[in-house]
This record gives structure tokens, sequence and C-alpha cells, in this order.
């Protein structure tokens, strides 16, 4: 009988080692929140500073569930800092990570920035909506959903705007949908600094923004990779301008998520990102580069596409917008 190779003992420790972090991880966690982990409907999972636990899940707002103690959540945070090889501590009571069992986002704080333990795990997207489902949730209209297709087809670029947790980067899961099934050719770069964009295509590349190698940085990378659509998860720094420079020079047609609350102010949000790079305002570049914007928002009854608008430009003192506000 053949001895196991050296190599091959190796993986078998690491395998052993995952295994057991990762039974260390549900103990912490708790049978409850495992459940929520694995309930494709759960967005984000919250312990607030009193021990109170609030989930909230898609197409709903957010309800009180449980709770955990104080010790139990300072030693889930103390293991999910251990597999990065660093630690939360009372000075340095900050983690911003991915949580090792499923890659969803996790923010935990300690005291003194906090009262008590506190964490929000934002649950990677599982599934990828199409435009059609979210015109049968009752999220968008009909006529929103071929204005924007027929952008994709024309491969023009979409921001998509909106505030926390409204639900941006699942729009453009959806977006990218319809790109793949639009243009199956087309090779696509995705780049972003928490992996929560899903892409189908047959043809692409995902990059990751690490310490070190920031998105501008890897945006510029992107120019030798031979992308026909370059996609950014979130813009939420300088490397707006390396996009909207990319989006005007041969390579149209993606899409890029932007925090604000509506679309003038999603433009002004590119202004003040593309200000800390450059002290030269460019309007024009960015009426220029962005085509369509589509903002998402959280109302009274749920998520909504509010607006839907044609940039057209930019002349004299303001954008050139035309409206498309198609509610379902």
């Amino acid at each position: 009988m053949t001895a196991p190779s050296h190599a091959q003992g190796v993986a078998a420790r690491r395998a052993e080692q995952t295994g057991r972090i990762e039974e260390k991880l549900r103990r912490e966690l708790g049978p409850q929140i495992c459940g929520w982990l694995d309930d494709p409907a759960v967005i984000e999972i919250m312990l607030n500073a009193d021990g109170a636990l609030w989930v909230e899940r898609l197409g709903a707002g957010m309800d009180r569930c449980g709770s955990m103690p104080a010790a139990q959540a300072e030693s889930l945070m103390a293991t999910v800092a251990s597999t990065l090889r660093t630690e939360i501590t009372r000075d340095n009571p900050i983690l911003e990570c991915e949580l090792p069992l499923d890659g969803s986002r996790f923010e935990a704080l300690l005291t003194p920035v906090v009262a008590a333990p506190t964490f929000t795990i934002r649950r990677k997207a599982l599934a990828v909506f199409s435009l059609d489902d979210y015109v049968t949730q009752g999220v968008m209209s009909a006529p929103q959903r071929d204005r924007v297709r027929r952008a994709v087809a024309e491969r023009h670029n979409i921001l998509v705007v909106g505030g926390t947790s409204t639900g941006k980067t699942t729009f453009a899961n959806a977006v990218i949908e319809e790109i793949r099934l639009a243009s199956p050719e087309h090779r696509l770069v995705i780049i972003e600094d928490t992996a929560e964009i899903q892409c189908r295509a047959a043809n692409k590349v995902m990059l990751r923004a690490v310490e070190g190698v920031d998105m501008t940085r890897l945006l510029k990378a992107t120019m030798r990779l031979r992308p026909d659509r370059i996609c950014i998860g979130e813009v939420r720094g300088p490397e707006a301008l390396a996009l909207l420079k990319a989006w005007n020079t041969g390579h149209p047609g993606g899409v890029a998520t932007v925090h604000a609350n509506d679309a003038r102010a999603g433009l002004i949000r590119l202004e003040q990102l593309i200000a800390e790079v450059s002290p030269t305002p460019m309007p024009a570049l960015i009426g220029e580069a962005v085509d369509l914007i589509v903002v998402i928002a959280k109302t009274p009854t749920g998520r909504r596409i509010t607006e839907v608008v044609t940039v057209q430009g930019h002349a004299g003192p303001d954008y050139c917008l035309s409206r498309e506000d198609f509610h379902p």
C-alpha cells in the first residue's frame, strides 16, 4: 500500500484544521444564526449592544428574532479574527472581513467604540434575480425593465444608485445577468472590494481589491485584460475617475453602483469622488460616461425602483437628464 505523499499529508491537515474552525464558528454562531445563514430570504443579521438579534429578509423589514450573550459574541469575533491572523481587541476594536463559512460580509465592533459587542452579517447573494423577477415582485414596472434592457443591448453605461441596504448590488447582479443573456460572447471584468457580485457569464474575470492593491490599480490592470464590459461592485473612492475614463475609451456597456439617494445626487457623488484625486471638476466627463441611472430605494411597502433617468450630457450649470419614472 502506497504511503501518502507529503503534499497529501499537508492537504489533509489543512482540511482537518478548516473543519475544526468551521465547527467552532457554527457552535459560536448558534443554531439560530446558522439557520438564517442557510435561508436564501435572509439579507442581513444584526447584533446590537443590548444583545438583541435583528434579521432583515428580502422584501420585508427588520424583525427582532432572538438574543446573543456578550461573551458568545466576543468569542465568535475572536475566532473570525484568528482565521485572518489578526485580532479584535480594545485597542483594535473594529473587524471588517468576510465570514469564513460562506463569504458573507462581517462587520464587528467591541468596546470602547460600542457599549457591548456588536456585529452585522451582510449575506452574500446566493440567487441571481432577473429583471423579469423584479417586475414579478413589484419592485420595478415592465416599462422600467424594458428601458434597462434596451440600455444593456445598446451597450450604455448604467449607474445603480441607492442608500444603505436598498439592494444596489442585488440589482446590479440582475443587470449583469441581462448582459450575459444579451451578449454571451462578451468578456466581463468585475472589480469589487467585497465579494458580492454574482456573475454566471462564461467569459469573466473577477478582481478583488486588497490591502496594497486598490480598485484604481485594478482598473489600470483591467485595460490589459481585454474586457468588453467593465463592472464595479461599488464606486466609493478615487477609482471613479479611472472607471469613467475606461467607460469613455472603448469599453462601454458596464454597470456600477454608488451610494446616494437619487439620480442627481448620484452624479454629484461621482464629482466628489473624482475631487479626491483631481482638483479639476469633470462634470462633462461624467455626463458623457454615464448613460442611464437606476435608483432603488426602500419604501413603506418594500424596495422599489423609484427613478430611471437618461443622462444626455452636461451643459451650462447642470446635467441634462430625461426622467423615465414608470412606477410599478
